[in-house]
Order: C-alpha cells, then structure tokens, then sequence
C-alpha cells in the first residue's frame, strides 16, 4: 500500500469540523445511567493454566442491560497491591481469545483486565469469543456488526459496546488487587477507538494508550478507504438508498471525534501513514480534537499493523513515566 491521504504536515494540522448532536452528553449520561441500574456482579473464578509468574482468573460482570460479558483478569503473581491497571479492549472480530495471549501488562507489573466484545469473536481462530449478545443473537458470530441497529442511537450495536467498556473500569477499579486511581484503558484499531470513548466517558481514568484507532471519522473514513469493516457501512448504504440522514446521525453519537473533543487525560496515540483500514486522517483528526496532554507516534512506512511490538515498548516506556509518582 502506498501513500494515499494527505501529507504528513497536512494531518498534524487537520482539525475536522464535527457532525455532534446536540444531545450527544445527555444520551451517554442517559445510556451509563441506565446501564447502572443493574447490578455490576463481577466473578473472578481462578483459571487453571500453570503460568508461574501470573495468576489468571475467568472474569465476568454486568455489561449493558444486565447481560454478561466475559474477561481475563491478570496479576503479577505475589505483587504487593494495590496496583496499576490496564484495561485492554480487542480488535475488530477478535475476541477476548486466551489469557496466555496477554502477558505482556503483567509481565510489567500490571494488573490487567481483558474485555471480551460482545457477540465477536467467532471468526477469529486465534482470538474466539466468549461473550454473546442477546439483542441481535445469542453467541459470538462472525464480522457484520457496523450496521446492526445502525437507524437509531438506542439501538445502535456500539451502544452495547461502549457501554460495556466503561463498565469494565469499575470492574477493576473495584478489585482489591487495583489502585483505582491508575486505570489505563488502551486498545487497537476497534480496540483503539472503544479506548478513546471510555477515555471521554470515564475522566476518571489515569491514561489512555489509543493505537490506530478505529470508529473515529466515519463520513470521511467512508469516503476514502475501500476497505472493511467500513465498507460494511458502504454496502448498506448502497442498497437502503433512503438511509444516509439517519445511518451518519446515528454514527455520530459514537464517532472518535466526538468523544477525542471530550478527552482531557493523558493519551498516546499512534498512526500509520499506510494505513487503508483506518486512514491516518481519521486518526489525525480525532487526536487533533482530544483536549488533554496527548503524544503521537507515527509509524509512516506501515498499513494497519502500525507500531506493532515497536509500538508495545513506546506504551510501556510512556507508562512508566507517566505513573512514575506513584
């Protein structure tokens, strides 16, 4: 893939104008609220896998509408807490897939909460699902999930989702093992984007670690990448030819800019300036928006694997620093 959007020293000034309602706090004060009304019930069932230097535990806990949504929770095995967590949101299809696949935040002295994604999952061969969701199916199944509810914010599948990301921070921050005063969320490319709308939901948290993010721009993102799973959006658009109006109403109510224009933590974002799946100016756009200390790593010779491993080692480094006054 080669250079496709604008220039380098274009994006590091791109500031979108952005489509938000005018409801668009009062509806995720609305939807967190509601959600609230069920009991969170987190379960940590130890998990028999002989990893030495982590205990693992099979998580569970009240997402949106009181359904279950499933998790890995690590801990260094004998740390003295409590500790700093990272709560960690998975890609696109993918689901919260096995614990041994996330060391990496233990091995460094983190707690650390893996959020499965409702209904994804079932696809991926390395990353399987344990979470359903009961409004459009009752297990995990494969990629098509941008326009389920598309036509109406309450019922937009992402409703569900965000929602249960947010939720999941009080899941940790409830654990006696966690200093619920250093959650980092973070995420890639789907993960990236739910990471950046906890961000904005829940100030509470310490940092955000938003990698490639995904949601974020979606009329421009439509516009210029041919690429899955935003096409999914374009093929709908394509045959329900009486649905733009509504469907771009909708997405803005969960559009990265929207929540990055709310964002006051600190955040560390990365882009690839190959990137097709989730073009750089979608990115640029949204970290251009975020209002709080923010950084950006810029991987320009790369398509949507980004930093990688190299872009692992830039977050533990920033981490560090960052939660170095502890």
């Amino acid at each position: 893939m080669s250079l496709f959007d604008l220039p380098l020293e274009k994006l590091r000034d791109y500031l979108p104008e952005r489509e938000e309602p005018a409801d668009f706090d009062a509806f995720w004060s609305r939807t967190l609220a509601e959600a609230a009304e069920h009991d969170l019930a987190p379960t940590f069932t130890p998990y028999d896998i002989p990893l030495t230097a982590v205990e693992v535990y099979d998580t569970s806990f009240a997402g949106w509408g009181g359904d279950r949504v499933s998790a890995w929770f690590l801990v260094p095995r004998g740390a003295e807490g409590p500790l700093p967590c990272v709560v960690k949101y998975i890609g696109y299809s993918g689901g919260r897939g096995f614990a041994h696949d996330h060391l990496t935040w233990p091995s460094a002295g983190y707690a650390t909460l893996v959020v499965d994604t409702r209904g994804q999952g079932a696809a991926n061969v390395n990353q399987p699902g344990a979470t359903a969701d009961p409004h459009t199916g009752s297990a995990p199944h494969a990629p098509g999930m941008m326009t389920r509810g598309i036509l109406d914010p309450d019922t937009y599948y992402y409703r569900r989702v965000f929602t249960d990301a947010a939720r999941a921070v009080d899941v940790a921050a409830g654990h006696p093992a966690v200093d619920a005063e250093a959650i980092v969320v973070t995420g890639i490319s789907q993960g990236g984007g739910i990471a950046q709308a906890v961000a904005a939901l829940r100030p509470d948290v310490r940092a955000a670690l938003i990698d490639v993010p995904f949601l974020t721009h979606f009329r421009r993102a439509v516009e210029i990448t041919d690429r899955d799973p935003y096409q999914e959006i374009v093929r709908y658009l394509s045959s329900q030819r009486g649905a733009p109006e509504r469907v771009f109403r909708t997405l803005a109510y969960f559009d990265g800019l929207n929540f990055a224009a709310r964002g006051q933590v600190p955040a560390l974002y990365s882009v690839a300036l190959m990137d097709d799946i989730c073009p750089p100016s979608t990115v640029f756009g949204a970290y251009n928006h975020w209002q709080g200390p923010k950084e950006i790593t810029v991987w320009p010779w790369n398509n949507h694997e980004g930093g990688g491993p190299f872009q692992v080692e830039e977050q533990l480094r920033h981490l560090s620093k960052l939660l170095a006054d502890r």
